[in-house]
C-alpha cells in the first residue's frame, strides 16, 4: 500500500472508492492493520473503555492519547494516522491549540475533534496553523451524559437538518474530513453527498465515503451490549490478520455495513 494522505482520501471520494478505517492503540496491532490494507488508523479516546475499563471516554487524558499515538506511529506503516483530542481539550482556544500541537508532535497526521457548529472558530484557528482536522458529529461520546446515553442522533427531521448544516459549517471553517456516528443511513448519505470532503461513518449507513470501527469490536471482544453497527469479523476468520483483511475487503466492496448494521 502506498502512503495514505488526505489527498488520497480526497481522490477516493472523487471516484467513489470506500475508505477503510479502524482504531489502533499499539504498534503490533497498528502493523497488523496496515498490513491488512487499512487506510486510516485512529488512536481513539475509546481506549478509555476498551483498554482502561472505564464506562466512558471522559477519563482519558492528553498524556494517555500521546502515549498510545507514539506507540501506533512505530507500527502503522503507510496508513494515515488520525488522533482524538480528549475531553475538554476544546475548553479554551489556547488549550485547543496547545493540545493539538502535542498530538501532532506525538505523530498525529489528522486531529479529530468533537463538537457542533460552535467548533468552527477553533477549527479555523487549527487549520491556520497547519493542523488538519476531522470534525466528529452525530453521537459524540464526550457528550454522552448530556445526550442521555449512547443513542442514535438525527432521527427527527429538524435534528438531521441541524447535523447537516453543522457539517457544512465545519467544512467551511477548514475541516478536512467529517466523522459521523450513530445516525440514520439516510442522513449519512445526505451528508456525504452534500460535502466535498470525505465522510467516515460508524453506524451511519453504507453510503458514507468510508467506514470505521473499534478494533476490539472487529475482533469480537466487545464487552456488554454489542452495538447494532458492529460486526465480529473473527467469526469468519482463522486468525486476527485474517479478520482485519476481511473487514478491509468488506468495506472496500461495500459488503459492510449491511442492512442489519444500519439505523
Amino acid at each position: 500500500m502506498k502512503t495514505v494522505s488526505l489527498s488520497t482520501l480526497q481522490a477516493f471520494k472523487r471516484v467513489g472508492e470506500p475508505i477503510s478505517c479502524l482504531t489502533a492503540y499499539d504498534a503490533s496491532f497498528a502493523r497488523a492493520a496496515g498490513e491488512a490494507g487499512i487506510e486510516v488508523l485512529l488512536v481513539g479516546d475509546s481506549l478509555g473503555m476498551v483498554l482502561q475499563g472505564h464506562a466512558s471516554t471522559l477519563p482519558v487524558t492528553l498524556a494517555d492519547i500521546c502515549y498510545h499515538t507514539r506507540c501506533v506511529v512505530r507500527g502503522k506503516g503507510a496508513s494515515l494516522l488520525m488522533v482524538d483530542l480528549p475531553f475538554m481539550s476544546n475548553s479554551t482556544p489556547e488549550r485547543l491549540l496547545q493540545d493539538a500541537g502535542e498530538l501532532m508532535r506525538a505523530g498525529a497526521e489528522l486531529v479529530k475533534v468533537e463538537g457542533e457548529a460552535w467548533m468552527a472558530d477553533g477549527i479555523r484557528e487549527l487549520t491556520r496553523r497547519g493542523v488538519p482536522v476531522c470534525a466528529h458529529l452525530g453521537l459524540t461520546p464526550q457528550s454522552v451524559y448530556q445526550l442521555g446515553g449512547y443513542k442514535v442522533q438525527g432521527r427527527e427531521t429538524e435534528h438531521a437538518a441541524r447535523i447537516l448544516e453543522d457539517a457544512r459549517t465545519l467544512v467551511e471553517a477548514g475541516a478536512s474530513a467529517i466523522l459521523l456516528e450513530c445516525v440514520p443511513a439516510s442522513l449519512g448519505r445526505a451528508v456525504s453527498e452534500a460535502l466535498e470532503v470525505p465522510v467516515i461513518g460508524i453506524g451511519a449507513g453504507p453510503d458514507t465515503d468510508g467506514q470505521i470501527l473499534v478494533m476490539h469490536d472487529v475482533l469480537g471482544v466487545t464487552h456488554g451490549r454489542t452495538p447494532r453497527f458492529v460486526k465480529n469479523f473473527m467469526a469468519e476468520a482463522d486468525d486476527i490478520p485474517g479478520a482485519l483483511r476481511r473487514y478491509h475487503e468488506d468495506v472496500k466492496a461495500r459488503r459492510f455495513p449491511a442492512e442489519e448494521h444500519c439505523f
